[in-house]
């Protein structure tokens, strides 16, 4: 069981297992890395910036989920019960929506007044990251120097290392990859990185003791792999 407060939504790709999320407060408007989240019970996403309900269309998947906190999003609108009943006629298992119980009445009328998502909502290219000007950047110069890129993803890369009490990463292992591998890596890293100092905040002394024993073998197998190949 995980209950995790996740500073970015693309982590739960990566965390099939977890049972509770709390996103609350976090610009977060795009929920399609939770669908493969199928032990997912409790989502708290107040304060968002989440615009449409279409959204829903990607928990609809998550047979376990029971306690939904949707407010305080755009998607709200200025009709909470048309708000309300639509969120229920799509999650019907709810049993909590907003911190407010949810009734049989409630998901009796919800069939009526509600609406019922069957697709997943239209992104546009801006809502995707990319503007048309972005995107036909990508296609001839990019709009930073690449040793620029390089210096940002490299100095994000050594503060996870360094809360993890790990040596820095030196430049010449970025500058021997492409911009593009050397992106891909670091934000692969990133999301690795940050789940495991979430993960160890939840464990006891015995839990970091095998932590522990098991980065040591680690680092002596790739010790071990150093020498071989001097």
């Amino acid at each position: 069981c995980f209950c995790l407060f996740l500073p970015q939504i693309s982590i739960c790709r990566d965390l099939p297992n977890i049972e509770v999320i709390t996103f609350s407060v976090n610009g977060i408007s795009d929920l399609e890395p939770l669908h493969r989240c199928q032990n997912l019970s409790e989502l708290y996403l107040r304060k968002n910036n989440i615009t449409s309900l279409d959204e829903l269309f990607y928990l609809k998947t998550l047979p376990r989920l029971r306690v939904l906190w949707l407010a305080e999003n755009p998607c709200c609108g200025p009709d909470p019960h048309r708000y309300r009943m639509t969120v229920l006629r799509n999650l019907p298992s709810l049993q909590k929506l907003d911190n407010q119980a949810v009734t049989e009445e409630e998901l009796s009328q919800a069939l009526v007044d509600g609406v019922e998502i069957t697709a997943p909502p239209a992104r546009s290219s801006v809502e995707n990251g990319w503007s048309d000007s972005t995107a036909s950047s990508a296609t001839g110069t990019t709009t930073e120097p690449e040793s620029e890129l390089l210096s940002c993803s490299l100095e994000h890369t050594n503060k996870i290392q360094e809360e993890l009490g790990m040596k820095p990463v030196p430049r010449d292992k970025y500058s021997s990859f492409s911009l593009q591998e050397t992106e891909c890596s670091c934000k692969n890293r990133s999301n690795v990185l940050n789940a495991i100092l979430l993960l160890m905040k939840e464990l006891d002394a015995e839990g970091l003791e095998i932590i522990q024993q098991m980065v040591g073998r680690r680092l002596q197998a790739f010790q071990k792999k150093e020498l071989q190949e001097e």
